[in-house]
């Protein structure tokens, strides 16, 4: 039977970014990154259903000042679902626009609540990863700071998602077309290369910034990037996959009501570790672990042990005596024979 911890051994000793693989997922199983990353799905998917209210008071205050769209839509239900469930639809639209105001307030204060939930959460997953020893500070100076953190995210997160729009293609083909540039032989696939290569630059940007700025302590910026890479090409192949995995789980009936669900809590969970993963990544470079802090070991005791000796016993004392006696004995006999 083959020794695979000696084969892994070997091959750790010849290719160094399989040692560092190693490394990290040992890292990451040390921290417990699957616990984080379980923590950041659930207040992941909590803050979905005030961001869904939230919609929906964005949609009714949209709809009072549009009754044309709001008649088209309801004519749209009763077309496409007939029967109590459409009614059923169309009454909470009617109900959304009459508490529009009530339920942005009520949204708004359970996404804030969910999102600092989430970034804390997210925020010790990364300093964990990194190993970082930080003081715990107030509570309301930490909400605050996670508070900073939750909008600085959402701008990074913004500018993301429009390099990715901006990559969809749509924009570009407009620009290539604007210059009489659609028609040339080859533009098609420069264009999808292009389109690929700039999402894969806003990702890996976004995950820059999260790695390196969101743990609780200053981490080294180099190396975050490099883990970074890794987070944003394991991101966008992920994406591929995922496209592939919602379009076999929504098509039956069963699919279409918990695909939806499903493919939620695996995509926001396989992120969660993707970053994780490549967080502890970063932190095991060579320029991370030289800079790393070491705890001082623990203050040496001295314990002075005193023993108090009572003397011989009775047996003791006999055995002195007979041994004096002997002693004696033994000295006179010598005399007596130097006579």
């Amino acid at each position: 039977m083959p020794d695979f911890k000696a084969m892994l051994d070997d091959r750790r000793a010849r290719w160094p970014w399989l040692d560092h693989t190693v490394v990290a997922a040992q890292r990451y199983q040390g921290q417990k990154g699957d616990y984080y990353a379980a923590g950041m799905t659930y207040f992941s998917v909590l803050a979905l259903f005030p961001l869904l209210m939230v919609a929906f008071a964005v949609a009714g205050f949209v709809l009072v000042n549009q009754p044309e769209w709001l008649a088209e839509i309801q004519s749209q239900i009763a077309e496409n679902v007939p029967g109590s469930f459409g009614e059923t639809i169309s009454s909470l639209i009617d109900t959304a626009i009459e508490s529009r105001t009530g339920v942005g307030v009520i949204g708004l204060l359970g996404a804030l609540y969910a999102g600092l939930g989430w970034v804390a959460n997210l925020r010790e997953a990364l300093t964990a990863m990194w190993e970082s020893q930080h003081e715990s500070g107030g509570f309301l100076a930490t909400k605050a700071k996670d508070l900073a953190a939750l909008l600085g995210l959402g701008a990074a997160l913004v500018l993301s998602l429009g390099l990715s729009a901006l990559a969809g293609g749509g924009v570009m083909r407009g620009i290539l077309e604007w210059l009489n540039l659609d028609s040339v032989p080859g533009v098609g696939v420069a264009l999808r290369v292009f389109s690929i290569l700039l999402a894969l630059a806003g990702t890996w940007a976004l995950f820059t910034w999260v790695i390196s700025r969101l743990p609780r302590e200053p981490v080294s910026w180099r190396s975050a990037a490099k883990g970074a890479l890794l987070a944003a090409v394991g991101f966008e192949i992920f994406k591929q996959l995922g496209a592939i995995y919602l379009a076999s789980v929504t098509s039956g009936p069963a699919g279409v009501v918990f695909g939806p669900i499903i493919g939620l809590l695996v995509f926001v969970f396989t992120t969660s570790r993707l970053v994780l993963f490549s967080t502890a990544f970063a932190a095991t470079t060579r320029e991370s672990l030289a800079d790393a802090h070491v705890p001082a070991p623990d203050p040496a005791v001295i314990n002075t042990r005193v023993e108090v000796s009572d003397g011989p016993g009775v047996k003791g004392g006999l055995a002195l005596v007979g041994a004096g006696a002997l002693a004696a004995l033994g000295i006179a006999g010598l005399r007596n024979r130097r006579r």
